[in-house]
């Protein structure tokens, strides 16, 4: 039998604080973006409870293509300006969405997914990619992970050689 132990606080700022901490400690000296960016939703994945999905989606010729991530199978293919992913990288903003069945244009990759956020990942103010997370619950996310996680974003986007 396997134990895991849980050193994540379940105060949510307390927690984003040791993420945070975490992020900056596992990205010191690597600037591989594919690297990083594994190694960035392994963490998330085992910091954050009731997710089902946590990756990366970065652009490639236009569109957004399936870049590291943690979880069931995924699409592939994203174009700007569809589904919630490609929503973000269109406008350039956070998008927190409480139930994506309700969110127009919504691409099911994993219907167990009911609630979904993601922040864009940025280079030189230009939009490179997006931090993808999804959740089986209704209202998983809220403003609290929508401005930690923007925090979280910067520490990632700093790490990477975006070249």
């Amino acid at each position: 039998m396997e134990h895991t132990l849980n050193i994540y606080p379940e105060d949510k700022k307390e927690l984003y604080k040791l993420l945070k901490k975490q992020m900056k400690s596992i990205l010191e000296d690597e600037h591989n973006t594919i690297a990083n960016l594994a190694n960035s939703s392994a963490l998330i994945n085992e910091a954050l409870k009731d997710i089902n999905w946590v990756g990366f989606y970065l652009m490639n010729d236009g569109e957004l293509l399936l870049g590291p991530f943690q979880g069931k199978v995924a699409c592939v293919h994203i174009q700007i300006g569809r589904g919630v992913c490609g929503t973000s990288a269109f406008e350039n903003k956070t998008q927190l969405v409480k139930d994506v069945h309700q969110f127009p244009g919504h691409i099911a990759c994993d219907s167990a997914s009911n609630s979904e956020i993601v922040v864009p990942l940025r280079h030189d103010g230009k939009v490179v990619g997006v931090l993808d997370i999804d959740s089986p619950l209704l209202s998983r996310f809220d403003e609290i992970d929508a401005v930690e996680l923007e925090e979280l974003v910067k520490i990632i986007e700093q790490s990477c050689n975006w070249n």
